[in-house]
C-alpha cells in the first residue's frame, strides 16, 4: 500500500450516501489488506473547517489520491443529513 497512515488524501470518487465527494480532503486511520483479488483500501477520516470530525469511510486504495502541491482547499457547505 502507497500511503502511509495520517496521511491527507483527496477523494477521487463522489460518495453521496456519506454527504462526501470528489476533492474532499481525508485522513488516513487504517489501512485494510485486499484478500485473493480484492483491492486494498482505507479507513479514512473526514473533518470540517474547524478540524471537527464529520465521518469516518472506508475506500478503495483506486478511490484516493495524494495532495499535491500545486492545489489549493476548497470550503464547501456539509450536507448534515448524510454525515456523521
Amino acid at each position: 500500500m502507497p500511503h502511509q497512515l495520517f496521511t491527507r488524501v483527496a477523494l477521487k470518487d463522489d460518495f453521496p450516501d456519506d454527504g462526501f465527494f470528489r476533492g474532499d480532503v481525508a485522513t488516513i486511520v487504517d489501512c485494510h489488506e485486499g484478500m485473493n483479488a480484492d483491492e486494498p483500501g482505507y479507513s479514512l477520516e473526514l473533518f470540517n473547517a474547524l478540524g471537527e470530525t464529520v465521518g469516518v469511510i472506508v475506500v478503495k486504495e483506486s478511490q484516493i489520491e495524494p495532495l499535491r502541491k500545486d492545489e489549493i482547499f476548497h470550503v464547501r457547505e456539509l450536507n448534515q443529513a448524510a454525515a456523521l
